[in-house]
């Protein structure tokens, strides 16, 4: 099948690309556009590693084919960051060691953004609740919800 145009907004640009009719969001973002943030885990939609925001949802974009993308807002980790300057939830993990090895960091800070976009000041509960599709091999979850009411407390 020939190679399709396909407009898509991501962080905020327009990006206009020509893919394959069956070229995952995962894919059109790490290959197409170099924003390597979303990871690439179990490919199932099962573990969060690869998490954006699709207008300022959580979904695994290993799950979705990028024309699904069409006339959506993608936001991914890159397009966190203001002026240079960390969002608090990336801040938060970064004080309080939430990101061992920071290879479901970028998925969970996604899954924290759409709570908190949504859910100003959440409980531990709802944060537990938020973060239930990303996986963590590391950290045993307490830095990094904590992490996340700390940016919630902070953005207050």
């Amino acid at each position: 099948m020939p190679d399709i145009e396909c407009e898509i907004r991501v962080n905020g640009k327009l990006c206009k690309v020509e893919i394959d009719p069956s070229t995952l969001l995962l894919d059109l973002l790490r290959d197409e556009l170099g924003l390597t943030g979303a990871k690439r885990g179990c490919e199932t939609g099962y573990c969060g590693c690869c998490t954006v925001l699709m207008d300022g949802k959580a979904i695994h974009s290993c799950s979705i084919l990028a024309m699904r993308a069409k006339e959506h807002e993608i936001l991914s980790i890159e397009g966190m960051e203001t002026d240079g300057k960390l969002h608090p939830i990336q801040q938060a993990f970064l004080e309080l060691n939430a990101a061992q090895c920071g290879y479901c960091s970028p998925g969970m800070i996604m899954s924290a953004r759409a709570l908190l976009d949504a859910n100003p000041l959440p409980t531990r509960a709802e944060v537990s609740r938020a973060l239930a599709g990303n996986l963590c091999r590391c950290t045993g979850y307490l830095p990094i919800i904590d992490a996340v009411l700390q940016a919630a407390q902070r953005s207050r």
